[in-house]
């Protein structure tokens, strides 16, 4: 089974500093319908004017992973870790028993463009831990980086979760298949770009869910990059 979620769809936050769009529930948006899809509970995607952001805030039981596409954020936490967020990055923040950051925009000229995205942890009371790494997805075009995973390796970010997360460019006129194993479930998230998922037109911003399916043909009817959650039941 293949469900749509259209870009145009999402329940929006325009703050001024901040136009976020949200894909499942999130802050003031709440739809009973979009309350996210297994461990898989939020992606926002931001965009934040030059040196504005969010003062320091709290979080538990979470595990958080900001994708920046455009720009850089500085990030500040409790644990004593500050870093900048580039293009190309991607951290992992496991806010477990409670964890304190804020997060601004880098740049005093240039808007910064992200992806937040919350999964729920296995379980709860975690330590607060931290990671953060490089992806170049242009290094492998049309196939698919391991980002994160419960079960991390060549370098990618460990997730507190039986979740694997992939991500893709597609060079246009490609054309690559993804397996799902049994009792597994699939959530495809648009970055940019166009593609086919099995027929079915896709554009940035769009996410699809996938269950009780054993493959995904994607096609590029333009260069696309997208992230991939493969997720358990």
């Amino acid at each position: 089974m293949i469900t749509l979620r259209k870009s145009q769809e999402r329940g929006q936050a325009n703050l001024g500093w901040l136009n976020s769009f949200h894909t499942f529930s999130f802050g003031h948006y709440y739809d009973p319908k979009q309350m996210g899809f297994h461990a898989l509970r939020v992606i926002n995607e931001d965009r934040i004017r030059p040196s504005k952001g969010f003062g320091t805030h709290g979080h538990q039981d979470m595990e958080i992973i900001t994708y920046i596409l455009e720009g850089s954020l500085q990030h500040q936490d409790s644990t004593g870790t500050g870093t900048i967020i580039k293009k190309g990055e991607v951290q992992r923040m496991s806010a477990g028993t409670g964890i304190f950051h804020s997060e601004f925009n880098a740049s005093q000229t240039e808007p910064v463009h992200l992806l937040q995205i919350w999964i729920l942890p296995h379980q709860t009371g975690l330590q607060p831990s931290y990671e953060q790494k490089v992806f170049n997805l242009l290094e492998t075009p049309g196939q698919f980086q391991l980002i994160g995973s419960a079960n991390p390796s060549n370098g990618s970010l460990t997730i507190h979760q039986d979740v694997n997360l992939y991500g893709t460019i597609l060079p246009s006129g490609s054309r690559n298949t993804y397996s799902l194993s049994p009792q597994r479930h699939a959530w495809v998230q648009v970055v940019r770009g166009e593609l086919l998922l099995d027929g079915m037109a896709l554009k940035s911003g769009d996410g699809v869910a996938i269950s009780d399916q054993r493959q995904i043909i994607l096609e590029a009817t333009q260069e696309a990059e997208i992230l991939l959650f493969d997720l358990a039941e």
